[in-house]
């Protein structure tokens, strides 16, 4: 009898096993995560959220594709090309739900009221570039959808910091501020200052480890960003294949604009081309600098590669 009282007091006072988590630095950060798990597993209820229905029959839904990065890789382009096909609906904006804690925190009906209207055979897409690179948006993704279709458009890492620093440069202009040269960026102490933004940004396999650890490669489809600059028909082929959409967008839909020297649209006998913020010039850069810059890309492209079997003409 003894023996058994002992045991019921054991049972009583043995602390309770639960599954290990990573360790957390604060009760803060041990608070937000907890709201934000239950965020998610409240807006993920089939029943607390609906499709916001119009009389013609479309409606608004979660997304089925999303276009995750990268920035200054061909986002817009390639939901503008992909939008050409009748089976797709694309958001207008970037929504950035996944990515800010404030829209994030408004759930999932706020996330299904961005997104277009559009018929049952149709596949909603949108795309926010910001997505790739931050670490807390793979899980989320997963967590809402395990079976998303990814889309990620990449260029040359060096092509891109040029074109991430051509980007906040304009910026600047237009707001008459002044803005440093990129040579004040790329170089500290002289020596390549690999803290700098947009350098991180085009450590391509750095991130794309974070999305396999909830995504299988063949749910990532990725966009080779220059070819798709060069000759994008080929591309958007792929892109409708990845989809499973059928073929619908044809050869004939680009055609190449001399004044701006890039490829414009052709849809239904109607040209539009990108947005005059697209395809400018970049920096003139010292060749040496440069250099160093491709440099420093060799090994992490090296890596990349190796990550998703696939071999990319990059210097």
């Amino acid at each position: 009898m003894a023996a058994f009282l002992l045991g019921a007091v054991f049972l009583i006072v043995q602390p309770q096993i639960v599954p290990s988590r990573p360790a957390i630095n604060s009760k803060a950060e041990t608070t937000s995560q907890s709201v934000q798990r239950d965020l998610l597993k409240k807006t993920s209820q089939k029943n607390y959220f609906k499709e916001n229905v119009h009389s013609n029959g479309s409606c608004q839904q979660l997304p089925h594709t999303i276009i995750i990065g990268v920035r200054k890789g061909g986002t817009r382009a390639l939901l503008e090309m992909l939008s050409l096909h009748p089976d797709i609906a694309a958001a207008e904006s970037e929504v950035h739900f996944f990515d800010w804690e404030d829209h994030y925190r408004n759930g999932l009906q706020w996330y299904i009221n961005k997104m277009p209207f559009s018929y049952p055979h149709q596949i909603t897409v949108e795309k926010t570039p910001a997505y790739f690179t931050s670490p807390k948006v793979p899980e989320r993704v997963y967590n809402m959808n395990q079976s998303m279709r990814l889309l990620l458009i990449l260029r040359d890492p060096s092509e891109r910091v040029l074109s991430d620093y051509t980007q906040v440069f304009y910026n600047h202009m237009q707001k008459h501020k002044p803005y440093p040269s990129i040579e004040q960026f790329l170089i500290k102490d002289g020596e390549l200052n690999v803290d700098y933004k947009a350098i991180n940004r085009s450590l391509y396999y750095i991130h794309m480890q974070n999305w396999l650890k909830y995504f299988p490669l063949d749910r990532i489809h990725i966009v080779d960003g220059d070819k798709l600059i060069k000759d994008p028909f080929p591309e958007i082929e792929k892109v409708e294949s990845f989809l499973k959409l059928s073929p619908q967008i044809n050869a004939s839909n680009f055609y190449f604009n001399k004044t701006k020297g890039f490829y414009c649209l052709r849809d239904s006998g109607r040209e539009r081309c990108l947005h005059e913020s697209k395809g400018r010039a970049h920096p003139q850069v010292d060749t040496r600098l440069l250099e160093k810059l491709q440099e420093y890309f060799h090994e992490p492209n090296k890596k990349f590669f190796e990550l998703v079997g696939r071999t990319f003409d990059w210097h």
